[in-house]
């Protein structure tokens, strides 16, 4: 489950029915992509976000395996997730997983190497340079869909990114694994104008008596 809830990080926020294709030396370019996914990041990377987000695994046979709702501040790469009892802070260099239950932090540092989900912008800040993006459709209800393919090898070979084309927010992410296994992402509660200290992203041992600490750094 902690996997499941990086891997959104984790993260976490379309046009004409027909795509605009505009092609170059360097390849395809999809314009009605390019033009919602910039709105998008934009959107998130304005100031400070929170929303919340429902997590739901499935298996090879759509089956529901797992599911966890977590509450989500974000601010231009850094953020304070919490779920059930947990909370991971991340600075933009480092990481801290704090677990309620058994009061222990693990620390981590950040890494280039990282997959791409560990930030909720990184898709939409960095679809070019990782992502070739499609545009498949808009629905009626204002909803676009696009389709990011990773340029380089990953455990999953899309993910359908389904944003809202007029306020340019991120509605629901869906992750499609080699294995036939999925992930959907599903963000409420968005706040595009939420306020949160610097020290919203950092974890305080002076807050929390007696906790163990595994620095992995």
């Amino acid at each position: 489950m902690k996997k499941f809830l990086t891997t959104l990080l984790l993260l976490a926020a379309i046009m004409p029915a027909m795509a605009q294709i505009t092609h170059t030396s360097k390849g395809a370019v999809d314009q009605n992509a390019e033009k919602i996914l910039k709105k998008a990041a934009d959107k998130i990377n304005a100031g400070t976000v929170s929303f919340t987000v429902t997590m739901v695994n499935k298996d090879a046979n759509k089956k529901e395996t797992a599911r966890l709702k977590a509450n989500v501040i974000y601010s231009k790469g850094k953020y304070h997730v919490s779920f059930n009892g947990n909370e991971i802070y991340c600075d933009g260099t480092a990481t801290w997983h704090w677990s309620k239950e058994t009061n222990e932090v693990v620390i981590n540092k950040m890494s280039e190497s990282e997959d791409d989900l560990m930030n909720p912008a990184s898709i939409l800040m960095n679809y070019k340079k990782n992502f070739k993006c499609k545009f498949i459709r808009q629905e009626t209800n204002g909803d676009a869909i696009i389709d990011l393919t990773p340029k380089k090898s990953k455990s999953y070979y899309k993910i359908r990114v389904i944003i809202n084309a007029n306020s340019g927010i991120v509605q629901r992410m869906e992750m499609h694994n080699y294995d036939s296994s999925s992930g959907e992402y599903i963000i409420s509660k968005f706040n595009g104008s939420a306020k949160a200290s610097e020290s919203e992203f950092t974890f305080s041992k002076d807050k929390h008596p007696g906790v163990e600490v595994l620095d992995m750094r």
